[in-house]
């Protein structure tokens, strides 16, 4: 807690044990409302740690009036009571005093004392819980390092943080519902659990808040959404970014007809580099190892990264290697080597394989003309890119009589999604904030190893997006 100028300190000498010599004092803020402070002692814990316990006394209670017949309360007993305060030093610190029970001789009513400085929900001091959920607010540190450096139990920091993201973001039971508009969407689901258990977040594109999170990636998850902001909020929602999901897809086109689903480059180019360029990579491989040609296909070996790059990168990496580009630096305390961008070549073997290889050759063709549709502005003219993609994917190799069934996947893909694909033309949005954010879900939860209250994960995830 803040503390002003006019509040008071005490210079208490403290009795150590043999441990440590020389005599040490210590300030305790006299800001504890009834507590007065008699002597402080302190003590080593296994761990090393300093720990500082402030003996005193509790003023009693004022008004002793019985709340049940109006009668003077009398004292009936005194109970030892110990608070965690806040960390002095480096070290625990905790407060004791005696706690009285009031009785009422007219009635039999018992009344405990009030302690004006105790948490309402906790056995720690009311400033302990403030400093904690200042640690907390600052989104920097693991539940662990805080209950590390204030000496509260893991589940009491975790308890603080729940009742502090509620206020935040729980209005009578449920989300709150967003403040502003959204022009944007974004919509994707993540693992929750092993055992093929995932859950689903929807951002707003603009600032990357997320708005919604629910266990599940089915279309109910989107109703629910809807539900909640309700009908007159969608109705300011321009256009969606998902991935090919279908079930997303139909969700949002079947309560709001008017929203525009986007697919952006990335998951167009994924699907092709794993579906058709990894496969007829290997299947041309198998192909030239059966015919006999095997100088072919060991040219095909360990290619992938080649056939699925872009044409700059082969570039960039083959000038750094030529001017002998440093990855890593040679070590002076441990014998570690320095290593240098390898000349391996990579333009002139991508060339050779493109010139030995028909159907990688028009692969590779496909993958240019992605890249150039995806600049486009103008859907039209996005239309008629994917219109010569989809002519290529029909195209039979050399020696065939049919098409490539990997060619002709896409082609089925590129169809069944051609409204969501040539929209990235009018609304350029990408799903790289929702990628960002599910790589910060996995960093969040691997720091804590594992969040086992789903709850409390969804809460720390939303408060996460905002900072």
């Amino acid at each position: 807690m803040d503390y002003t100028e006019n509040q008071r300190f005490e210079q208490l000498s403290l009795p150590f044990g043999n441990e440590i010599s020389q005599q040490e004092y210590l300030l305790v803020p006299s800001s504890l409302t009834g507590f007065h402070n008699t002597d402080t002692t302190s003590s080593l814990l296994a761990s090393g740690q300093k720990a500082f316990c402030m003996n005193g006394t509790l003023e009693l209670q004022e008004d002793r009036t019985c709340p049940s017949c109006g009668s003077h309360l009398h004292i009936n007993q005194r109970f030892q009571k110990v608070l965690k305060h806040l960390p002095v030093g480096g070290g625990t610190t905790c407060i004791s005093f005696q706690h009285v029970q009031y009785i009422c001789p007219a009635c039999g009513h018992t009344h405990m004392q009030e302690i004006p400085f105790q948490s309402d929900h906790h056995r720690i001091t009311k400033e302990l819980e403030e400093y904690v959920r200042f640690l907390l607010a600052r989104n920097q540190f693991t539940n662990k390092e805080i209950s590390e450096l204030t000496g509260v139990g893991q589940n009491i920091v975790k308890a603080i943080d729940k009742r502090r993201l509620e206020e935040l973001y729980v209005e009578d039971g449920e989300l709150r519902r967003p403040e502003e508009h959204a022009r944007f969407l974004g919509i994707d689901e993540f693992k929750l659990h092993n055992g093929h258990k995932y859950a689903t977040h929807i951002i707003d594109m603009t600032n990357g808040h997320i708005l919604w999170i629910a266990e599940g990636k089915k279309k109910q998850v989107v109703y629910d959404f809807i539900e909640h902001v309700g009908l007159e909020w969608m109705s300011h929602v321009k256009a969606v970014a998902l991935d090919m999901n279908s079930d997303f897809q139909e969700a949002f086109e079947e309560k709001c007809p008017h929203l525009r689903m986007v697919f952006d480059y990335f998951h167009i180019v994924k699907n092709f580099n794993d579906k058709v360029v990894s496969e007829i990579r290997k299947d041309e491989q198998k192909r030239l190892e059966e015919a006999g040609d095997h100088e072919a296909a060991k040219l095909l070996k360990r290619s992938k990264y080649i056939l699925t790059s872009n044409r700059a990168t082969l570039e960039r990496k083959d000038r750094e290697a030529s001017e002998g580009k440093v990855l890593r630096k040679e070590g002076k305390l441990f014998p570690v080597t320095e290593v240098k961008r390898k000349n391996i070549g990579y333009m002139q073997r991508y060339q050779n394989i493109l010139d030995e290889n028909q159907l990688l050759f028009m692969v590779d063709l496909i993958k240019d003309l992605l890249q150039e549709a995806f600049t486009c502005r103008d859907e039209r003219q996005m239309l008629a890119y994917i219109n010569r993609i989809m002519d290529l994917c029909l195209r039979c190799p050399k020696g065939t009589e049919t098409s490539n069934p990997h060619l002709m996947w896409f082609r089925r893909l590129l169809m069944t999604h051609i409204d969501g694909i040539i929209a990235h033309a009018t609304y350029r949005i990408s799903a790289g904030k929702i990628e960002g954010i599910n790589n910060k879900i996995k960093t969040l939860r691997r720091q804590a190893y594992g969040y086992p209250d789903d709850e409390y994960f969804f809460l720390k995830l939303i408060d996460m997006s905002r900072h």
